[in-house]
């Protein structure tokens, strides 16, 4: 009997596949005792079939029985496709076109757009739910598209954020009150018809707001500008923020005391399988020799692009405050650089303009409020211990992929604390 043998380059599909196409190799393609045709389309996922038929079309291969060890890689495979397809619907629904998508994660068009579909058919029942209860707002007769993953645009003026944490849902809505009071761009809340300011039904909870102008950011290339205006605009916020955070409704909170609190014992329990317990008890005394030192106020704690809105060219709006608390005001900068960096494929940056990125950043932010030589000294560190922060959350949840690149970044981050600190001087 014949055997087709199928050889993969790395270099030509991204890294999480081709660990799966040379688990197929073993699954897929080596003997057994006798050989029963099935047509491929009918058992595999269509796009691993195209990657297949970039090497092999019209051939018979050989599937052999499946041993303990392959069963376990696959069962893995699957729930990292599983959240790799999550990642690709939340990026389409903040604007990446599938044409992008296809390219950032390596797949046809076709499966992308196959993806979106299954994934839009999971929030079938969260969608009839809206629709059933728009008319506590006389909203009954509008269309309702979802936006993002929590979020649907009923009409053309209104959005509804769904909850299923009350307390997350009191604080933005006390955050969007006071903001707005400052005339600070956010969106209004729309009370339902019985002037209650959000609805409840099976302990999920519903508020509804005025759609703000404009979209988040999903590319940026080389536009260097937009580095500058994202300092100025969150150095605006925080401005904002402390005149706003002595209301009761926000907590209180330490990045060093959760990276010796949680965060330390979410990564013993994994066995310290990304740093050992030394290097991490360095990164942390590092933060504490500054720490003191570092302003505390109310911030926004989830600073991304798709939490800044942007009309014509020009800034329109913030939104989700669902984290904001009280804590150094150098984590908003350093979590919004980190996450440039953590998408610089989605975005179009490298890593080089991202040193430039970091500078233009801090140079926008001082135009409007000056920082400390000392939390331009935490800088790097504060930034490790959010990578570390995600490695530990992560593991938490078994997203081995994404643990995994939360640590490359870390690693990126302390090799490159000296490039890091003269970019910001």
């Amino acid at each position: 009997m014949a055997f087709s043998f199928i050889f993969f380059s790395e270099s030509k599909i991204n890294k999480s596949v081709y660990k799966f196409m040379i688990q197929c190799v073993r699954v897929y393609i080596l003997g057994a005792e006798s050989m029963k045709y099935k047509n491929a389309s009918s058992i595999l996922p269509q796009e691993l079939v195209e990657l297949i038929q970039e090497y092999v079309q019209g051939e018979y291969i050989y599937i052999p029985v499946r041993d303990k060890y392959v069963g376990e890689s696959a069962t893995e495979y699957k729930n990292e496709l599983e959240k790799r397809d999550a990642h690709i619907y939340i990026n389409y629904l903040e604007g990446m076109s599938n044409k992008c998508l296809s390219e950032i994660y390596h797949l046809s068009e076709s499966s992308i757009r196959r993806i979106i579909i299954k994934q839009r058919k999971g929030y079938t029942e969260m969608n009839d739910n809206i629709r059933n209860l728009l008319f506590h707002w006389g909203l009954q007769n509008c269309q309702v598209k979802q936006i993002y993953n929590s979020t649907w645009q009923v009409g053309e003026e209104y959005v509804l954020k769904v909850y299923e944490n009350i307390e997350g849902l009191e604080r933005n809505l006390k955050i969007l009150h006071i903001l707005g009071e400052m005339n600070i761009p956010v969106g209004k809340v729309v009370p339902a018809n019985d002037k209650k300011q959000y609805i409840a039904s099976d302990n999920v909870y519903y508020f509804m707001s005025k759609k703000l102008l404009g979209n988040n950011i999903v590319r940026i290339g080389n536009d260097m500008s937009i580095a500058v205006t994202m300092g100025e605009i969150i150095a605006d916020l925080h401005m904002a923020f402390k005149k706003c955070e002595d209301a009761d409704v926000f907590w209180n909170n330490s990045l060093l005391e959760e990276m010796n609190g949680w965060v330390k014992s979410n990564l013993e329990s994994s066995g310290w399988k990304h740093l050992g317990k030394e290097e991490y008890e360095k990164v942390i005394s590092q933060l504490a020799t500054v720490y003191d030192e570092l302003p505390v106020q109310l911030i926004h704690r989830d600073v991304h692009f798709g939490n800044f809105l942007f009309s014509e060219g020009n800034f329109s709006g913030y939104i989700d405050f669902d984290l904001s608390q009280k804590n150094i005001r150098i984590f908003d900068l350093c979590y919004f650089l980190l996450g440039l960096l953590s998408e610089e494929e989605k975005l179009e940056i490298t890593k080089e303009r991202w040193f430039e990125f970091v500078k233009n950043v801090f140079l926008g932010y001082e135009k409007k409020l000056e920082l400390y030589e000392a939390e331009k000294k935490a800088v790097p560190y504060v930034m490790e211990c959010i990578e570390l922060l995600f490695v530990a959350y992560f593991d938490s949840v078994n997203d081995v992929g994404c643990a995994e690149n939360a640590y490359k970044l870390f690693e990126f981050v302390k090799n490159q604390e000296k490039r890091i600190w003269k970019s910001i001087q």
